[in-house]
């Protein structure tokens, strides 16, 4: 048995999978997930798309950092954000501050299989998709590499592999989860 103490913010690329390993993750942690995407489209009652076209991205990313707080400040679970997220130094600073930031690393390849079919991605909605991952992937692995842990994926890990390595990776850490 083990307790979170502090929520567990998960960070990384689009397609590195925060979503599923974070949903994963919460029911071995028998804690709840949360998905900030999630609960920016339930503020705002549309998608992340229509956002983006309706308001840009700076408005999105100003919501963002609202809801983020608001979860952080909510009872301890495993929160999936978007890629985008942790570039903030705000948001980076907020994490720290209240939970733990967990980068899911994964390659470009990795990435560009996960995401290459995938029509809710706007920051992808251009003329040369790869290269615009490979351009955001390179911009921001320095910043992804401030995450207080980094969990490494790769193509044979199941997402349940990928849960049990973040919860190992939590364990090194006492103020985040302890055994009980």
């Amino acid at each position: 048995m083990t307790r979170l103490k502090k929520t567990v913010v998960l960070v990384g690329m689009m397609g590195a999978g925060k979503t599923a390993v974070g949903t994963q993750l919460a029911k071995l942690l028998g804690v709840p997930f949360l998905d900030s995407d999630d609960e920016i489209v339930k503020a705002a009652n549309r998608s992340i798309p229509e956002i983006f076209e309706r308001d840009g991205e700076a408005f999105f990313r100003d919501k963002e950092s609202q809801v983020l707080g608001r979860l952080l400040r909510g009872a301890p679970c495993v929160l999936s954000t978007g890629g985008g997220a942790f570039l903030a130094e705000a948001n980076r600073a907020m994490i720290a501050g209240q939970g733990v930031s967990v980068w899911l690393r994964a390659d470009l390849d990795l990435l560009w299989q996960r995401v290459r079919h995938k029509q809710t991605r706007p920051l992808l909605r251009t003329a040369n998709p790869r290269e615009t991952l490979r351009v955001l992937h390179e911009a921001r692995t320095p910043i992804y590499a401030e995450a207080d842990l980094t969990v490494d994926s790769a193509p044979e890990f199941s997402i349940d592999a990928m849960a049990q390595r973040v919860r190992e990776a939590l364990l090194t850490r006492p103020d985040v989860l302890e055994r009980i």
